[in-house]
């Protein structure tokens, strides 16, 4: 498949539409919706309760999903959201009074209030501060406390677009004995990560952004070590083995991922997920990410020719994501200009964000610009 044919999944690209907005919310591709309108045909009149089918398509999504991030599908469980990802292993690890927990402090809230929360059970929480927009891996090694008992960072800075070594950071962890969590939101589906490598005990992700999903579906990977070492806070009738001898009430917990999928999962979202999974296999996660890192690239350039300087200019190109932004004191007017132009981006904290994704182009990248120095000389 070439980008020609790419970009002829994605319906609103008809429109003139410009979207580099991925890392808010990414659009669904023409197979995404015909999955969806498929399984709500089926629940409206014919296979209402395919339990089956939908065990079927968990199994293989879970299975595309451990080939992206280098583990075993038993390893993955599907959650609702990053959030509540983050808070299973927050109210899962076995706390002591003075326990450290090691921040920084440009990390999106999802990934800081479930923490925070344990502060009333005398949990320490230590922040790193950034430099210029950016929390280098060497700044959360040098963090490190005689207590910190776990490091929680996301894999890309959801303002910045920085791409931290989880590999260094991870090997720290082992070596000290942390436990290494990550927000994986800003990466999954545009770059590639391997958990294994990186020594990624906790992992959690919305599908909505870079994977092209849906809103109410995400994943968490655990390692098995330390799922054995946690202790759940919720726990529902599917947590356990033997779950379908409904009135045998042993709690006898799944040592698989699976515990922590304690009901009913949020089916289409599941079936929207595999679909996209598969557009993105047949791509090659590999090329999805050199494609997105080309882009991220001349975006930058272009940026700079028009006298703009994001603030990774100067990164080299491991510490790159599909994240480009640019601090302006008319970021919110860039904006709606932007907008009024069907060019479709983000504002965050005083941040212009640019997200493009594998299957947008140069030439479009070239429209923004141009339509931003346009802009910009006006005021």
């Amino acid at each position: 498949m070439d980008i020609t044919e790419a970009r002829e999944e994605f319906p609103y690209l008809r429109s003139g539409k410009i979207y580099f907005n991925h890392a808010s919310t990414g659009p669904l591709s023409a197979r995404v919706l015909e999955s969806i309108a498929k399984v709500l045909y089926e629940k409206s009149e014919t296979n209402i309760d395919d339990y089956l089918a939908l065990q079927a398509v968990i199994k293989e999504t879970k299975s595309d999903l451990a080939e992206m991030i280098n583990t075993t599908p038993d390893r993955i469980a599907f959650i609702d959201n990053t959030s509540n990802g983050i808070n299973i292993i927050a109210q899962g690890v076995k706390w002591k009074r003075g326990d450290r927990i090691l921040l920084n402090d440009l990390e999106f809230p999802a990934n800081v209030y479930p923490f925070l929360n344990l502060q009333k059970e005398g949990v320490e929480i230590d922040f790193v501060k950034s430099h210029d927009g950016i929390v280098t891996a060497d700044d959360i090694i040098n963090n490190i406390k005689p207590g910190t008992k776990l490091i929680s960072i996301s894999q890309v800075q959801f303002l910045t677009g920085y791409r931290v070594d989880l590999q260094r950071i991870g090997k720290a962890c082992k070596e000290k004995g942390i436990i290494f969590s990550i927000d994986a939101i800003q990466g999954l589906g545009a770059l590639r990560l391997d958990v294994h490598e990186c020594n990624i005990d906790f992992l959690s992700a919305g599908s909505q952004k870079w994977m092209l999903g849906l809103q109410g579906l995400g994943l968490i990977y655990i390692t098995e070590k330390l799922q054995q070492e946690m202790e759940p806070k919720y726990i529902g009738w599917l947590s356990v083995n033997d779950a379908w001898n409904l009135l045998n009430y042993e709690l006898n917990l799944k040592t698989t991922a699976d515990c922590f999928q304690g009901g009913t999962l949020n089916t289409i979202g599941i079936y929207a997920l595999n679909a996209s999974l598969k557009f993105f296999k047949e791509l090659g996660f590999d090329k999805v990410e050199k494609m997105v890192l080309q882009n991220a690239q001349y975006l930058i350039g272009r940026l700079q020719d028009i006298g703009i300087e994001p603030v990774l200019k100067n990164c080299e190109a491991k510490n790159l994501s599909g994240i480009i932004s640019f601090k302006h004191d008319y970021s919110q007017k860039i904006f709606s200009e932007l907008s009024a132009r069907n060019i479709h981006c983000a504002v965050r904290e005083g941040y212009v964000r640019f997200s493009p994704h594998f299957y947008n182009t140069k030439e479009e990248i070239d429209k923004v610009t141009e339509a931003l120095k346009n802009i910009i000389d006006k005021k």
